[in-house]
């Protein structure tokens, strides 16, 4: 059936809503748009679903979500697992509430539980709920910090971890033994709700979730010594973050938390931001003012679904620099390891994760302390996963984790990033500075000066629609096959190439197995020691690439950085 047919079957098929209709009336004449609604269905990848909100097979909307919701519980009942139930959170996104009801009746006419929050919760605290409840599984709506047209469905297996990839294929072979979108199973919520098969929680969950986090405290005392003084801006970014995040900084004894009103509220427009990223300078623009004009050290920013978490601290000259997640997550793990280290508490069997695009600064750090660090995939349910395998399954302590991407998560009863925990912990880690007479800004000077100056650098590329994805596939093809020597004046020592599972050695013509994951991922590492990644998002239309150097001094480092990204730019920019 082609793009036409199948638009032609939604309008003439009573299954789908007028609403539904009428779109696709006001596009019909649009060919290309027609094209890019129903060339494919929209793909259930490696953490679930996640597209532009509308009608179409390709897009993300109630009919959509009741195939994928279907998928997933027969892949539930064929575990054997539907008693178990499932737990269900959305954020503030256009259609989160919705989706969310919708796939609590598909599950609920398929005889497994739903357990539904009564209102928008982080993403971290779903992960949370899912081994609070000892439930099967778990999906949050959100599509994270994605511009404000889109919209997800990410899908956790009963560990609280991102579903594995086993689970993944799974689902995705249930999605496609459904020939008939409009033959899924489900029924009224007040029938669900009649025969125990909808339950609605809420505060015992928000409760136990807090008490967790509180175990979690390194250093109270810091927090007691600058209470009265010390301030922080927060702003949840219209997001999920608004409550437990301001809960958890008010119990820890933080006193002087100043919200930017702006952007506190729930708002699915997101409309004083461009993009609700607090990986962009841009979204703190009125938390920046805020803190100005107030004179606050830290500002904390949380994205919409409260799993990323950005930082901007203020220098010595009164400006204020957003830090990068590579730096956040350094200073973090420096932060925890030396408390465990001064108090005498650090596990010689301890491990610290990080991504293949995260910072090397974090090996030195490790190396320092004498923990394992362990290197996995972009994703932050790799990360979930090595904490199942070495500390629930095996006999090591993991520590902490982090992704370049603005994700953190200490702790074990969360096996995603939490960017709940990661604002208690920041809050309390500037704390702990500011009675040494340190900023945060100083804190990331001192650490630079003693592992040395890592910086890095990314550039993202999007190619919309399905030109833009067969562009992206191309130019990944051209660029594994290229055999590549060197970029500029700056030759290349090694390739490793995830997809074939191999790390060629240009010198030698040497190849060694890579034991991660196949993923369309290459990643190019330079005599100097430096190095680039390219890989294509996972959650967007973009294509990524990532740098990082290192040198003695902050200047050298940022001369290195600037000549690779050129040198890089002019082979693989062409492609695009």
């Amino acid at each position: 059936m082609d793009s036409m047919a199948k638009l032609n079957f939604w309008l003439e098929n009573d299954y789908f809503d007028q609403d539904t209709k009428n779109e696709l009336i006001s596009i019909k004449n649009d060919a290309k748009e027609v094209e890019d609604r129903f060339y494919k269905s929209l793909e259930f990848g490696t953490g679930g679903l996640r597209g532009i909100i509308g009608a179409g097979t390709n897009r993300i909307n109630i009919y959509t979500v009741r195939v994928a919701s279907q998928g997933l519980a027969n892949y539930i009942k064929s575990l054997g697992k539907q008693d178990k139930g499932i737990v269900i959170a959305y954020d503030s996104r256009f259609m989160s509430p919705e989706f969310s009801l919708e796939a609590a009746k598909v599950f609920c006419a398929n005889g497994i539980k739903a357990y539904l929050f009564d209102e928008l919760r982080p993403t971290p605290q779903l992960s949370f709920a899912v081994r609070y409840l000892k439930a099967a599984a778990g999906i949050v709506v959100t599509a994270s910090h994605n511009p404000k047209q889109y919209n997800g469905y990410k899908v956790y297996g009963e560990d609280g971890g991102q579903l594995s990839l086993d689970g993944s294929n799974a689902v995705i072979a249930e999605i496609n033994k459904i020939s008939d979108i409009t033959k899924v199973n489900t029924m009224d919520k007040e029938a669900a709700v009649e025969k125990g098969l909808l339950e609605i929680i809420g505060s015992e969950v928000d409760d136990a979730y807090i008490a967790m986090l509180k175990t979690l405290q390194v250093n109270k005392e810091a927090v007691a010594q600058v209470a009265d003084t010390f301030k922080i801006v927060y702003t949840p970014l219209h997001g999920a973050g608004n409550k437990p995040v301001r809960r958890i900084l008010s119990e820890n004894g933080f006193k002087n938390v100043l919200v930017v009103k702006e952007q506190e509220l729930p708002d699915s427009q997101f409309s004083t931001v461009k993009s609700p990223n607090p990986e962009e300078r841009s979204a703190f623009e009125l938390a920046i003012k805020l803190a100005s004009d107030n004179n606050v050290d830290l500002i904390i920013g949380t994205d919409p679904d409260s799993d990323r978490v950005g930082v901007v601290v203020r220098k010595n000259d009164g400006e204020y620099a957003v830090l990068t997640g590579n730096q956040t997550g350094c200073l973090l793990l420096e932060y925890i390891l030396t408390a465990m280290n001064e108090a005498g508490k650090l596990p010689k069997n301890g491990f610290a994760v990080k991504t293949i695009v995260t910072t090397e600064l974090s090996r030195e750090i490790a190396k320092y302390y004498g923990i394992e660090l362990v290197e996995v995939l972009t994703g932050f349910k790799f990360i979930g996963e090595q904490i199942m395998l070495r500390d629930e399954k095996g006999n090591q302590k993991y520590l902490f984790g982090f992704e370049e991407s603005y994700g953190y998560l200490a702790g074990t009863d969360v096996r995603d990033k939490d960017a709940v925990v990661a604002s208690m912990l920041i809050a309390e880690m500037a704390a702990y500075y500011k009675v040494k007479g340190m900023s945060l800004y100083d804190a990331l000077i001192k650490l630079f000066e003693k592992y040395g100056y890592f910086i890095e650098g990314i550039n993202s590329f999007t190619l919309e629609g399905k030109d833009g994805l067969m562009k992206i596939k191309s130019a990944m093809s051209t660029m594994r096959t290229a055999g590549y020597t060197g970029f500029g004046s700056l030759k290349v020592k090694a390739i490793r190439d995830y997809q074939n599972s191999k790390r060629f050695v240009v010198a030698d013509g040497s190849t060694e197995k890579i034991t991660l994951p196949e993923s369309d991922v290459l990643y190019f590492e330079m005599e100097d020691g430096s190095w680039f990644c390219v890989r294509p998002s996972g959650t967007e239309p973009k294509i990524k690439i990532y740098y990082g150097v290192s040198d003695k001094t902050l200047e050298l480092s940022q001369q290195r950085l600037e000549n690779l990204k050129n040198s890089v730019l002019e082979v693989i920019k062409p492609l695009l």
